[in-house]
């Protein structure tokens, strides 16, 4: 039987290589398996996604003609995936969605296509996990690397699964990848074995941590002290109004909205960058802004303490330790070094300005890769109407503790993608955790919502609930479970109130991070290493 030619049963994949069509079908549907989980459907598809890939290089020989057709039809199927889920961002500028879907060809066409010349060469078992470890490897590398967009990481397809990835807590993110890909290979397996064996363990391996994961979400249970939020959502449009409205009536909107929250509560938290005022650290208590929110905050809410997103500049004096982002100004008739910040500002009665800065930062908005080299080019740097430029960062994640001694760490927007990032929070000390966004940007479209997903992954992988500031949709509330409640929508103007609870425990996760992706990596180049052996020791000389 030629390898095109797969049976299971009654279930028939005829590949044969002479059937464009056959394979354009294929490549498509594996494109819309891996797209449905980022479309705001449920991510049941990815166990089978890879399927067709899979398919399709088992039914081209070793061989450059082989190569390069299998190379272009995955190209395709992955191009197709990023286009479709991150088509959005097109919004904000057409270089977004064209640079995302050239890397996702670059990190996963590739691998995909390096697992199709290995699997022609070393032993099946040997290509599986060179393809599960490099998979798992790239995805960690998108997430560090200087260039990071891990929007579309494996696992985070889960995110409209919560009562299936109970033990994120345990896994994160990257245990969902290694689901996936791992459920993919066995289920192909079964397709082309034609055995019942395969098939039995791709079941058990996709069963098992689904009915785990709902006995853990069936008996969970909350346990802290009750902490009150007040979200406010302004709903100011980020390119039509957000520069052209003066800071003065901005900030009697917010403060309108936040009159609004019960003369009890413990925080009233307001969105990324609400406060556009350029704000000098330096001298902080004298910007009118800052003053406006004392006097508010001292005449209405004297035990609320306020967090508030801002832009920021810290000047550096003679002798002060200067950082690699500070800028050069002139004033005064000489030359001066600042820091410009995307900042959260806490701010309470009696107690002084606690400053967090976001360190996470969007590339192409708010960070240039590899600034030292390329630091001329920061014209190319998109305004998605917020702070922007190559900003400063913080060494570590800052955890605002309260007068009523509640810690709670403040993440800001993109920062809630990284999972072990957004970790570092509570590890600090974080007993609840608010996340401010500005998602205008992105119009009314899946890119708000997904992120809102996201911060519901973090909610399990930490246990720590959330309350959630946008400057339009989604503001809300999401549980130590990962259950969202009172939400607010898109292009809605809104102050909303709800109760979380904290937790004091360490998740496995929280406590270790991306452990499964490091240990892809230590595998992926011990697999690499037995590739090369093997060829060599079969005097191989690695031809195509």
């Amino acid at each position: 039987m030629h390898p095109a030619d797969i049976h299971y049963r009654k279930m028939t994949f005829t590949l044969s290589p002479g059937s464009a069509k056959i394979r354009l079908i294929y490549t498509l549907a594996a494109a819309a398996l891996l797209s449905v989980p980022w479309l705001g459907v449920s991510g049941i598809t990815l166990p089978v996604a890879l399927v067709p890939l899979l398919a399709l290089s088992e039914s081209y020989p070793a061989g450059r003609s082989g190569f390069r057709r299998f190379m272009g039809w995955t190209t395709l199927a992955v191009s197709l995936w990023a286009g479709v889920t991150t088509w959005w961002i097109w919004y904000a500028t057409w270089l977004g969605p064209v640079l995302s879907v050239i890397i996702m060809v670059v990190l996963f066409g590739g691998i995909f296509t390096a697992y199709h010349w290995v699997s022609k060469r070393v032993p099946r078992t040997i290509a599986y996990i060179f393809l599960i470890s490099g998979w798992i490897s790239l995805e960690l590398l998108y997430t560090n690397g200087e260039v990071s967009f891990p929007w579309l990481t494996l696992g985070n397809g889960f995110a409209n699964d919560i009562p299936f990835i109970q033990w994120y807590d345990t896994t994160g993110v990257f245990g969902g990848s290694l689901w996936v890909l791992v459920t993919n290979i066995l289920f192909f397996e079964a397709l082309r074995l034609k055995k019942r064996a395969p098939a039995i363990a791709a079941a058990v391996i996709l069963i098992v941590p689904v009915a785990v994961s709902l006995v853990k979400y069936a008996t969970y249970q909350e346990s802290g002290s009750p902490v009150k939020f007040t979200a406010v959502q302004p709903d100011i449009d980020p390119y039509y109004e957000k520069f052209i409205i003066p800071q003065d009536k901005q900030t009697e909107i917010l403060l309108e909205l936040a009159s609004r929250a019960p003369a009890n509560a413990d925080y009233v938290i307001f969105p990324e960058t609400a406060i556009h005022d350029d704000i000098w650290e330096n001298d902080i208590e004298s910007n009118r802004t800052i003053k406006a929110f004392r006097e508010f905050i001292d005449t209405n809410y004297p035990s609320t303490q306020f967090i508030v997103g801002a832009s920021t500049r810290k000047f550096y004096g003679p002798g002060d330790e200067i950082s690699k982002t500070a800028r050069t100004a002139s004033g005064g008739g000489r030359d001066f070094k600042y820091d410009y910040y995307n900042t959260v500002i806490a701010l309470e009665t009696g107690r002084p300005a606690e400053l967090y800065h976001k360190s996470r930062l969007v590339v192409g908005v708010e960070k240039m890769p590899y600034y030292n080299i390329v630091k001329h080019l920061e014209f190319l740097i998109v305004d998605l109407g917020g702070t922007t430029g190559q900003l400063g960062v913080d060494d570590r994640r800052k955890v605002f503790t309260s007068g009523k001694g509640i810690r709670t760490g403040a993440a800001v927007c993109w920062e809630g993608v990284f999972g072990e990032y957004y970790g570092g929070f509570v590890r600090e000390g974080a007993q609840v955790m608010a996340i401010i966004s500005n998602d205008g940007w992105w119009e009314d479209t899946q890119g708000y919502r997904q992120l809102f997903r996201l911060s519901q992954l973090r909610a399990i992988e930490t246990r720590r609930a959330i309350a959630r500031s946008a400057n339009t949709g989604i503001s809300g509330f999401i549980t130590q479970r990962g259950d969202a409640f009172d939400k607010v929508g898109w292009d809605i103007r809104a102050t909303v109130s709800g109760e979380i609870l904290t937790n004091e425990k360490i998740t496995f996760y929280t406590r270790y991070g991306d452990y499964i992706a490091r240990i892809s990596v230590f595998v992926f180049i011990l697999c690499i290493l037995y590739i090369i052996a093997y060829r060599i020791k079969k005097r191989d000389h690695f031809a195509v």
